[in-house]
């Protein structure tokens, strides 16, 4: 599924990289994952068939086992998104992604290697792809306009954003979210390297924890028994599809032109992966 398909009683408001909106009689939200994929900002021509369904299974999980308020209200969904889709509480987002980084990898790695800091915090020299932080750090990032990029920013610019009471409750929710899921992750094999959170405030002004949780897409899963810093980390995670783009498409980033289709290869490789990260997270099996 890549199109925002027409569900009776529910009208389409919004359509993401990734996710449809739709809002119900009720006021309430339907928030559907599709199958598109993204990368580096372009919404791919080669979906990843049943992504949107463990992406959704996957946040279920997680919404299930940490302990934070979150947006999820009920899984009962229309048939036409069934598996795919939970709906959700109307909620006032935050235009701030609230990034934890326990890894040197991605942007964080471009930013150290040109700053020695990542977000304008210091970090000790020596540092190297995959290197494990002395301690996680939150990172945010401007949450873009669809087509647009995020940007790294600091802490001071969340500050100037949101207040600097919501700043602190966002990066120490951000930070103890990832180091509980961290250590979950561990003890089921898999290194949580860094990952991105989206909150909204409900009218009484708590936050909550919103959009996905926790997947192949907001975040890097290394496996455990093959992490090895100073090279590029496997993954499981659509880390798969942007070293395929960069170094093995004949895809040149800054032309301007679209990404050619993924291959059949990288598509499956990337389908296990996400399966993969779900059943060894949650010891469940995926079913289609």
């Amino acid at each position: 599924m890549t199109t925002p398909p027409e569900i009776p009683g529910a009208k389409h408001i919004h359509s993401g990289k990734v996710r449809d909106l739709y809002e119900l009689a009720s006021g309430e939200l339907l928030m559907v994952a599709s199958d598109r994929q993204s990368a580096f900002d372009w919404v791919l021509e080669t979906p990843i068939p049943d992504k949107g369904k463990v992406l959704t299974a996957m946040s279920l999980w997680w919404f299930e086992v940490l302990d934070v308020p979150n947006h999820i209200l009920s899984t009962d969904v229309p048939a036409e998104v069934a598996g795919r889709a939970v709906i959700c509480e109307k909620l006032a987002m935050f235009p701030v992604e609230c990034v934890a980084r326990g890894y040197l990898s991605g942007s964080g790695l471009l930013d150290y290697n040109a700053t020695g800091s990542v977000c304008g915090i210091p970090l000790k020299p020596g540092l190297v792809e995959g290197s494990r932080l002395e301690e996680p750090i939150f990172t945010p990032a401007t949450k873009a306009e669809f087509g647009e990029h995020d940007e790294n920013v600091s802490y001071d610019a969340v500050v100037a954003t949101v207040g600097a009471e919501t700043a602190a409750a966002l990066r120490d929710t951000t930070l103890d979210i990832y180091a509980r899921a961290h250590g979950m992750a561990a003890d089921r094999g898999i290194i949580l390297a860094d990952t991105k959170f989206e909150f909204g405030a409900r009218a009484d002004g708590t936050i909550v924890l919103a959009d996905e949780v926790l997947t192949p897409d907001s975040s890097r899963f290394w496996p455990a028994e093959q992490w090895e810093p100073g090279k590029p980390q496997p993954s499981l995670d659509k880390q798969i599809i942007r070293d395929w783009l960069q170094f093995e498409s004949g895809w040149d980033r800054k032309s301007g032109e679209a990404p050619p289709p993924l291959s059949d290869e990288v598509v499956e490789r990337t389908r296990a992966a996400y399966i993969n990260a779900y059943e060894q997270l949650t010891g469940r099996t995926f079913t289609a």
